[in-house]
């Protein structure tokens, strides 16, 4: 089982399980028609919608076994702007997949940056995973930029491999391993 010291801070940031509390905070983005573009049910979602996104992530909180997901709250004293997550793939191959929504109010200040770096420093650091991994439409920039700051590189282009709302789309697959991670980390000074 693995399961964050909580809260993990950064300079800027919190990191936290999500609780109940944080319904208007998550229906804020998760209501917009530019959050949900690139999401598979790809709708702003409804108040109530929101709500049972919320009761799901709030139980969210520890990884037990293979197929769960950690999805932590990434809050400011304004209150919670997204949520990363870090699913786990396999045991065997220590490997995980990194998920992420946030508020764009909030886009341009590297906040998104911030608490995906921190989610993968947990993930490689404590969990001791080996590679993680995330995935994006392939016309999605601004989430296939992120995975590239954050130091993934990108691993494949794979084309009409899914299907988005009724027709074939491309997905890019972008991935870091444990030492690569561990090299950034130094010559950042981390």
């Amino acid at each position: 089982m693995f399961r964050p010291t909580y809260p993990i801070c950064t300079p800027r940031l919190t990191l936290r399980p999500v609780t109940l509390d944080d319904l208007d905070d998550v229906h804020a983005y998760q209501c917009r028609p530019d959050v949900v573009r690139w999401m598979l049910d790809a709708r702003p979602r409804t108040r109530e919608e929101s709500g049972a996104s919320v009761a799901a992530m709030a139980g969210e909180d520890v990884l037990r076994a293979e197929g769960d997901c950690l999805t932590l709250a990434v809050a400011i004293d304004a209150g919670v702007i997204g949520n990363v997550e870090l699913v786990w793939r396999s045991q065997l191959h220590r490997t995980a997949e990194l998920g992420y929504v946030f508020h764009p109010d909030h886009g341009g200040r590297g906040l998104a940056t911030e608490a995906a770096t921190a989610l993968l420093d947990w993930g490689f650091s404590e969990m001791g995973l080996h590679r993680i991994y995330g995935r994006c439409h392939a016309r999605n920039e601004a989430s296939a930029r992120l995975m590239t700051r954050i130091g993934m590189r990108r691993e494949a282009h794979h084309v009409e491999s899914y299907l988005f709302r009724g027709e074939w789309a491309d997905q890019l697959v972008f991935a870091i391993l444990a030492r690569e991670w561990r090299s950034r980390a130094a010559a950042a000074g981390r």
